[in-house]
């Protein structure tokens, strides 16, 4: 079965657009175009190759190659990939053209030439702003009009820019339907279902707290059925690995979100209206999605290269590795000292990874992190790898690093700005060339905080045993700049009662210590059974600046999920509650 090729304007017959995704991030599974367009009927094909690291490096490679700026793993794929789409009518919408989707619009054209496929291709822009003083990159999200745009005109390949994730799908949703700016039920749905397929495996089961009920050891591509009303149907085409659940799509609803308000250029989409119900074997339904008009301005992100960082690791092996790591300390500081210049920043990280009385040499062992940053590359580079490298025979017993310190590295800085929607020139290039502008929304909400819903009746007060978190919860974590988003989900009513008191601001606090001299704010998104908190500032500059162990906060949830607190017994399973330690009245 193959895609029906045209993107007819909708009407009351008008079939569910299925969209797929081949790409979560530049970098992602690289046989994924191939395996969507050959493992079963699609009409769109969309890639997400854009993140603010990506734009960093995009902005490096320009800076080597003014015709680049662009994912060039995209153009590799289409390779054979071009010649699939077309022969299964399918569209192919990405964002790969990062910084100069002109360009890769052009590679496009020449490789449909070189390998004989007739394709038509458009691409948008107007994304690229004015590039302050001291900065790399200046984009603005655009939302999915030009995409529509770019589709009704008859493109068979839309390259962009930045665009948000989710106008992958509200664009091509939008020229299939015929919908306009103030259908905003409609576009909001899309919009959910296109956050749900933005970060690919993530909603098939890649990076899920159940994962041991699954064989996700090559998780498929999440497919979206959108419906002419905006509901969707989340799956992923059949045979293929991982799972769609009700747990999966509710993971990746809450990652990087943050309140009941998910703003985007096209519209404001409540996350407090979303309803999932299970629809079959690897079918999650999305359906009451209610939306806003979008708010008067676009985010812009701002990259900047931050000035330039080096580690290395020590490796304390057997006893007495609190004294180890003071000795070592005490000599790199002495070292610094002696060259006249310590860096401004200095981070010592301790983690006891080694085991009392172990099997093996490994296990034995401890890791010391320093991790320097500096304006100045001489301040990382010979300073650090001399003063570490010149300890080797004269330190502590059993001295070796995991690796050799390097020269140091630039890191880069994310900065999110907001601009009035109206100054940015959004255009789609047609495939015949024509540009079309094309207009800010009419109607604008500025965003406001909703009022908080009333939290379920508390659970019936019993026993409880001291056990881990995510014996009855889920989590998924990530980054929006220098923020960090964590996500819980209970799995049942019963459980949602609980969480919902027992995991207030405080209580986060009190599970994860180093958030706790952060802003706080927590959401509550009762449908989802779900909590959503935003630590204001854990990842410092964002994760090109590498701030902590985890720059991305991917694991934050899994780490709240391994801290032990008292649960109630009847939420546990008798074998959960048989391991668990002892029962309190």
């Amino acid at each position: 079965m193959t895609g029906t090729g045209a993107l007819p304007e909708g009407g009351p017959a008008t079939p569910p657009l299925r969209v797929g995704n081949a790409s979560g991030f530049y970098g992602d599974r690289f046989d994924a175009v191939r395996e969507m367009l050959t493992g079963g009927p699609l009409d769109v094909l969309t890639g997400d190759y854009l993140a603010e690291l990506t734009m960093l490096i995009l902005g490096r490679s320009r800076l080597k190659d003014p015709g680049r700026g662009y994912a060039t793993t995209f153009l590799r794929q289409l390779e054979e990939g071009l010649g699939l789409a077309h022969e299964h009518g399918v569209k192919i919408v990405t964002n790969a053209g990062g910084l100069n989707p002109a360009g890769l619009a052009d590679a496009v054209r020449a490789l449909a030439e070189k390998v004989g496929v007739p394709v038509r291709v458009a691409h948008v822009e107007g994304d690229s702003l004015p590039v302050p003083d001291g900065f790399l990159t200046a984009n603005a999200y655009l939302g999915g009009a030009g995409i529509a745009a770019c589709l009704r005109a008859g493109a068979d390949v839309v390259v962009t820019g930045r665009v948000t994730d989710a106008a992958l799908v509200t664009g091509p949703a939008a020229a299939h339907f015929g919908w306009g700016p103030d259908d905003h039920d409609a576009l909001a749905g899309a919009v959910v279902a296109g956050h749900v397929l933005e970060c690919g495996t993530q909603a098939t089961g890649g990076n899920y707290s159940f994962f041991r009920g699954h064989d996700i050891r090559r998780p498929g591509f999440p497919v979206a059925e959108i419906h002419a009303d905006g509901t969707s149907v989340i799956t992923k085409h059949d045979g293929t690995g991982g799972v769609v659940d009700l747990g999966t799509v509710t993971a990746q609803l809450l990652y990087e979100t943050g309140g009941a308000r998910y703003a985007g250029p096209d519209v404001t989409a409540r996350l407090d209206t979303v309803r999932l119900a299970a629809d079959g074997p690897d079918r999650v339904r999305i359906s009451g999605v209610r939306g806003e008009a979008p708010p008067p301005t676009l985010k812009a992100g701002l990259t900047r290269l931050g000035g330039w960082r080096n580690e290395v690791v020590f490796v304390l092996t057997g006893l007495d590795v609190d004294a180890k790591a003071r000795l070592v300390r005490d000599q790199i500081a002495d070292a610094f000292a002696r060259t006249g210049r310590e860096p401004d920043e200095v981070r010592w990280e301790l983690v006891r990874t080694d085991r009392a009385d172990a099997p093996t040499e490994e296990t034995a062992s401890a890791l010391l992190r320093l991790v320097v940053r500096d304006q100045d590359p001489d301040a990382v580079g010979r300073a650090l790898s001399g003063a570490a490298i010149e300890l080797a025979l004269g330190s502590y017993p059993g001295f070796h690093v995991t690796a050799p310190p390097g020269k140091g590295a630039p890191y880069g800085v994310f900065e999110a700005r907001y601009v009035p929607a109206g100054d940015v020139k959004h255009v789609a290039v047609l495939p015949d060339g024509r540009r079309e502008a094309q207009e800010p929304p009419a109607r604008t909400l500025a965003l406001s905080d909703v009022e908080q819903p009333e939290l379920p009746e508390p659970l019936a007060a019993g026993p409880t045993r001291t056990a881990p978190l995510g014996l009855v919860a889920g989590a998924r974590s990530g980054d929006k700049g220098g923020d960090a988003n964590i996500g819980v989900w209970a799995d049942g009513e019963e459980a949602w009662r609980w969480l919902a008191h027992e995991l207030t601001v405080e209580r986060l606090r009190e599970l994860l210590p180093e958030t706790a001299g952060l802003p706080v704010v927590r959401h509550v998104l009762p449908n989802l059974r779900a909590l959503n908190f935003t630590v204001h500032g854990l990842l410092g500059e964002g994760v090109a600046a590498q701030h902590r162990f985890d720059p991305q906060a991917k694991a934050v949830g899994e780490w709240l999920r391994s801290r032990r607190l008292e649960i109630p017994v009847a939420l546990l399973s008798p074998q959960e509650s048989t391991h668990a330690p002892e029962v309190h009245a």
